[in-house]
């Protein structure tokens, strides 16, 4: 993998409450869910240093001293781990206004802290920066796109709108929660007037304002019980780093 991330900064959103795993997980951070013998946190880290990531800063909520702790004694010495700890649940566009002050260097990855999609980082930054967009969508083709709500994509490449979560609505495009983001996305976000950065933002986007890279890349919403346990399988080809 080409090293394109050493410039760039990474933001980790792992603030959430992890409600959908009800007891799976006694009380443990998502992101520190257990895959195997590691924690989610742990293979999340090495695959994001394939790419040469050299900064990562996590958005923490809920649990966050686990987090810090972890951190603490885990992160790799090569890369430098940021927390910023939330005052109150801000959702996902709250909680990157929180940090925007700690991020340098622009674009900005940005990636939810209880999904992983096995996608080419450095070709979704050559797409990116090519898009001349302020924004930028990893997109991935899933069987049950209903359970998230799917994305329309037009000829150029861009997004052109957002369709409802719809449960048995069958096969499509959906945002895999991984994003590059420009200065003007950012500033954007720091004045939506609500919490959700997709309800409250990307949806009230002018179409073809943010550019989609899409693909049919293995894709886990770790936040839930069925996709936890197929995670070990999925991320086997990391799990040894």
């Amino acid at each position: 993998m080409t090293p394109c991330l050493g410039g760039i900064d990474v933001v980790v959103l792992a603030g959430g409450l992890g409600t959908r795993l009800g007891g799976v997980l006694a009380g443990t951070p998502k992101v520190l869910a257990p895959i195997g013998e590691r924690p989610f946190l742990s293979i999340l880290l090495a695959w994001l240093r394939r790419f040469g990531a050299r900064r990562v800063i996590f958005g923490l909520g809920h649990l966050a001293g686990e987090v810090e702790t972890y951190l603490q004694a885990h992160a790799p010495a090569d890369i430098e781990c940021i927390a910023v700890v939330e005052p109150g649940p801000l959702g996902t566009a709250g909680a990157i206004a929180h940090l925007a002050g700690e991020i340098q260097n622009l674009p900005v990855l940005v990636l939810n802290g209880d999904t992983f999609v096995d996608a080419d980082i450095c070709a979704f930054l050559d797409g990116h920066r090519a898009s001349g967009a302020p924004g930028s969508i990893l997109c991935t083709r899933v069987a049950d796109a209903g359970r998230y709500g799917s994305v329309e994509i037009d000829d150029g490449g861009r997004i052109g709108g957002f369709l409802e979560k719809n449960a048995g609505g069958g096969g499509g495009v959906i945002s895999a929660g991984v994003y590059f983001f420009e200065r003007e996305l950012l500033d954007m976000i720091a004045a939506a007037d609500g919490p959700s950065l997709e309800i409250d933002l990307f949806q009230k986007l002018a179409p073809g304002t943010l550019h989609a890279h899409a693909g049919e890349f293995p894709f886990l919403d770790i936040g839930t019980p069925d996709d936890l346990a197929r995670a070990p399988a999925i991320l086997a080809p990391y799990i040894g780093d």
